[in-house]
């Protein structure tokens, strides 16, 4: 595939399932530049996603990640994004994944990611029973997920170096647009 050819691949899915690993080892394989959301945001904000949520919000948070989606979208093709896993809750911001490019799914169970996730400083939501978090959030969110998703890749069985050949794979099988 030329880069001429090559898409925006945007990384979704729960925090923990990979989206910053797998977008290094995307970029790794590919030479395209990876942005990840956390960075994005807190360009767009000044704060963490912690920071943010703490001081003014939710809605701020959801807010600033909506402006790190248009970071995301405003680098021309070809580049890797992580987007952050609550986008897609907004409807107009789901349809901009969807159009922003290639979009993968990046999913594992609930206790998987918790064991991923517990402990990272800039994940607000985990502080009380992550599990039950997990657990209730991909319920609500696994549709969205679905909905907007070119490709699943399973992170919990596999690792960031084979998840991104999976990814290499499917962009391979793509139709030319020359």
């Amino acid at each position: 595939m030329s880069e001429a050819d090559s898409p925006r691949v945007m990384l979704i899915g729960m925090m923990g399932s990979g989206k910053s690993s797998v977008g290094r080892a995307l970029a790794a394989r590919t030479g395209w530049p990876f942005l990840d959301n956390d960075a994005l945001v807190e360009r767009a904000s000044g704060r963490t996603a912690r920071q943010l949520l703490a001081d003014e919000g939710e809605a701020a948070l959801r807010e600033a990640e909506s402006a790190a989606l248009d970071a995301g979208l405003g680098v021309e093709p070809p580049a890797i994004i992580g987007v952050a896993g609550g986008v897609l809750l907004k409807p107009l911001d789901r349809g901009r994944v969807a159009a922003g490019g290639f979009v993968v799914w990046l999913r594992a169970p609930a206790e998987v990611l918790a064991a991923r996730a517990v402990g990272a400083e800039h994940r607000p939501w985990l502080d009380g029973d992550a599990a039950a978090w997990f657990r209730r959030t991909l319920a609500e969110r696994g549709p969205l997920y679905a909905e907007v998703s070119d490709l699943e890749v399973d992170t919990a069985a596999s690792t960031p170096s084979e998840a991104a050949e999976a990814i290499v794979a499917a962009l391979a099988s793509l139709p030319s647009e020359s």
